[in-house]
């Protein structure tokens, strides 16, 4: 089965086209990455897939239902963002267990347990229910937007360089949950992001971008042996090549 499937997607912000003829697909269960420098287009095409960049032609498919450009509760019951900023994601007033209640209510679902069981898979007990952000650390904020995605117990997670804003020893945290995440409950995972090592790790495929567009689609041994085709693919390797192992 196809989790994300996209065919000819571009996307625009008013009169600047940022994204241009994208299609790719995402088998379930599969971990694919967007790569690429900044501005080449990777977290509008997350965008355009929650319903946060309307402005696309092409179509979008999510586990296998087109999906509109206005605002979908189906589509976000399925298919929910972890964003880059665990700071700036989390309302700053309101406490973790208002942060997941919330998702909650807006579905029409009761609590039954959900909150303390979404937040023991994120490696949060009980004590952190009741807390603002302001009181935990980078990398608790960050496992409170995970649980704020897993809550309503979504197939896919689109990952928008969920580790770039943490230190890199809690980098290393986060990116083990979400592998355990995955693994533990069949999840389907588009990420976004420039790191090559963290692709290593997380994902099977990568889609190179540039200039909002994909230049190459490759399996992540070409992260090990350099097996790329596309010049851009191979400037990129060469870059972090030396950074690049099987685990953060």
């Amino acid at each position: 089965m196809t989790a994300l499937r996209l065919t000819d997607l571009s996307v625009s912000y008013g009169t600047t086209r940022v994204v241009r003829g994208v299609s790719l697909e995402v088998a379930a269960g599969a971990s694919v990455a967007l790569v690429g420098e900044s501005g080449s287009g990777k977290s509008t095409v997350l965008k355009a897939i929650t319903g946060l960049a309307p402005d696309w032609t092409g179509e979008i498919e999510v586990l296998g239902k087109p999906r509109g450009h206005r605002p979908d509760r189906a589509v976000a019951r399925e298919c929910q963002m972890v964003f880059q900023d665990p700071y700036g994601s989390l309302h700053p007033r309101r406490t973790v267990d208002a942060v997941l209640t919330e998702a909650l209510a807006i579905h029409g679902m009761t609590d039954d347990g959900h909150v303390a069981e979404t937040l023991a898979q994120v490696g949060l007990d009980a004590r952190f229910r009741f807390r603002y952000p302001h009181q935990l650390s980078g990398g608790q904020r960050q496992r409170v937007a995970i649980a704020r995605a897993l809550i309503l117990r979504p197939k896919v997670l689109l990952l928008d360089e969920p580790t770039s804003a943490l230190d890199v020893s809690v980098q290393a945290e986060i990116l083990n949950l979400l592998k355990t995440l995955r693994a533990e409950y069949g999840l389907t995972y588009l990420l976004v992001t420039h790191d090559l090592p963290v692709v290593g790790f997380l994902c099977e495929r990568l889609a190179v971008m540039r200039g909002g567009e994909i230049v190459e689609i490759a399996p992540t041994k070409a992260l090990r042996d350099g097996s790329f085709t596309h010049p851009y693919s191979r400037h990129l390797y060469a870059e972090s090549s030396s950074d690049i192992g099987g685990a953060p």
